[in-house]
């Protein structure tokens, strides 16, 4: 059965840190691209981060760029975002998704994606 599971997420301070995880299983986790995208209700749903399948290429929203750290494990099959100086406007329910279209490939677009997770809740508060 193909999943898509995200941890890590939390109830942090302005200016602290989380390290999301998404663990795949189901599939050949080293053909995908992975993406990290973002919700908050009444908006819609926003690239965070994307890496490709040998997590040779990456690419950041530029909200998060110089923030947010994305890196993949593919002997874990384990995609992971690392988020510092966190903001209040980062709260939002954080999904990790997977694509396969071609070694290389990775995309902040959420249409080309083919599996999603349940998503994690990060609320950044004081």
């Amino acid at each position: 059965q193909l999943q898509l599971v995200e941890s890590g997420g939390g109830l942090v301070q302005p200016g602290g840190s989380l390290r999301l995880s998404c663990v795949a299983s189901g599939f050949t986790f080293d053909y995908y691209g992975i993406g990290w995208f973002r919700q908050v209700p009444g908006k819609e749903r926003e690239g965070v981060s994307c890496i490709s399948s040998s997590g040779d290429y990456t690419n950041y929203a530029h909200s998060v760029k110089d923030r947010f750290t994305i890196s993949r494990d593919n002997a874990k099959n384990t995609v992971y975002l690392q988020m510092n100086s966190l903001k209040p406007d980062d709260t939002a329910v954080y999904y990790c998704a997977a694509g396969a279209h071609g070694s290389g490939w990775y995309s902040l677009g959420a249409s080309p994606y083919d599996y999603w997770g349940q998503g994690t809740q990060v609320t950044v508060s004081s």
